[in-house]
């Protein structure tokens, strides 16, 4: 069984297409990954929510996470913004409060927020509240988020390949291929 840090520096290498800019980051994020999927494996949910920039990500996420052709479970994944209203229409505290409180309710064995998109955006109210948010952070710097810039032409392509990324990992994890460790 391979470390997580060891083990994504080979499927980096492995992949086909460019996806060598992520060498260099793949210390930020096996922590990030190796955080979330250690939840979803002990059976939290994931809800994902995006800024409206990234909410076609959001259904691609959606879409391709429970694929049948990937023979593996069936994993809790949902986009929050199905589930409720939308997250901008939230803006008080109070109002904060009590999404929360359905959430802990619908959700028993907890959950994470997988946040992507702008860190201004008012989603991020509710994915920065919650300690073990997944986020994909774009123009900010936030502690425990993956950063990206908005002006990267690339951007599109990066979160295609490191959803793949995520995938394969969350595949090898579940199989007891990788070690994710504390």
């Amino acid at each position: 069984m391979q470390q997580l840090l060891t083990w994504t520096l080979q499927a980096i290498r492995e992949e086909n297409s460019d996806f060598s800019w992520m060498e260099e980051y793949r210390f930020e994020w096996t922590p990030l990954v190796g955080n979330a999927i250690s939840r979803i494996i002990e059976g939290q949910s994931v809800l994902i929510l995006t800024d409206s920039q990234c909410r076609w990500f959001g259904h691609y996420i959606q879409h391709k996470i429970n694929d049948v052709n990937k023979n593996r479970p069936f994993l809790p994944f949902y986009q929050l913004s199905k589930l409720f209203v939308p997250m901008d229409e939230i803006h008080s505290v109070q109002e904060l409060q009590l999404v929360e409180d359905m959430l802990d309710i619908s959700y028993p064995n907890g959950y994470i927020i997988w946040y992507i998109g702008r860190g201004d955006h008012p989603c991020t109210k509710i994915a920065f509240k919650k300690d073990d948010s997944f986020l994909w952070i774009i123009d900010d710097q936030v502690q425990n988020s993956f950063p990206f810039r908005g002006s990267d032409a690339q951007l599109d392509i990066k979160f295609l390949q490191l959803f793949k990324l995520f995938d394969i990992t969350l595949s090898a994890a579940l199989f007891g291929n990788i070690e994710i460790g504390s």
